[in-house]
């Protein structure tokens, strides 16, 4: 291509970090693997914190009242520069339609999407699972808003001694080794329970850097935020080649 007679074209603030992230507004640990640790991404993305949206607030009280600042906070995103909108909760779901309306760029709030998907790719009799931070508070409504079938086998962290604890309270310090238990601890008794769980889908962003270690202990394919949004960011800036 004749460079001399190319155009660059404008309107943007920032340039080649596609995806822009929602973020809760947290002090808990971000160590990498999670969404909210930016050298988690091979590619540079934009963070927009929303304030007020704790952790207990979005996953414990179903994020009430808080629709109208993800919006707003969406609409900066892509003003700034963001060509796809996602977040730091699975919880998010909720917001999946209303986000999609508000801003004019695709939307993919939550890696619960993913699992219609996957469901397609496993072979007869298997199914997909989904491993949350709170099963107590992962309502129909999340799930239906994410399309993922009701009568989906879900296990929860809730009763680990760390995990879910140490994020929905957002605490200072996570002790990771015991966090790491609680996941594997969940995940076995989830294949324990479901022995045609064929994929496993982590609904909680902040289980990325545990998502290795559940691949060997299952043996089955673990998919995350972070296999989504690579898939979602891939499509909105593809490698030339």
């Amino acid at each position: 291509m004749n460079e001399t007679n190319s155009i660059a074209r404008g309107g943007k603030t920032v340039y080649g970090a596609s995806v822009g992230i929602l973020m809760l507004e947290t002090r808990f640990p971000r160590i990498p693997g999670d969404i909210g640790n930016a050298a988690t991404w091979p590619f540079p993305v934009l963070y927009k914190v929303v304030r007020g949206a704790t952790p207990d607030k979005v996953v414990r009280q179903g994020a009430r009242g808080l629709l109208d600042h993800f919006i707003s906070a969406a609409k900066e995103l892509v003003a700034d520069g963001a060509d796809g909108i996602t977040t730091n909760c699975g919880f998010l779901t909720l917001f999946q339609d209303e986000l999609a309306t508000a801003v004019d760029v695709p939307v993919a709030t939550s890696s619960l999407l993913q699992v219609p998907l996957i469901q397609k790719l496993l072979p007869p009799g298997k199914k997909v699972a989904v491993l949350t931070i709170s099963k107590s508070t992962l309502t129909e409504k999340h799930l239906l808003a994410a399309g993922v079938p009701l009568g989906t086998a879900i296990m929860g962290t809730d009763q680990g001694q760390e995990f879910t604890r140490a994020i929905l309270d957002d605490e200072m310090e996570l002790n990771i080794s015991k966090a790491r238990s609680d996941l594997l601890d969940a995940g076995q008794q989830l294949m324990q329970s479901h022995p045609d769980t064929g994929a496993v889908v982590l609904e909680c962003t902040n289980m990325v850097p545990y998502a290795a270690d559940l691949r060997t202990a299952l043996g089955v394919p673990v998919y995350s935020i972070y296999s989504f949004v690579s898939w979602f960011q891939a499509g909105l800036l593809p490698r030339r080649f």
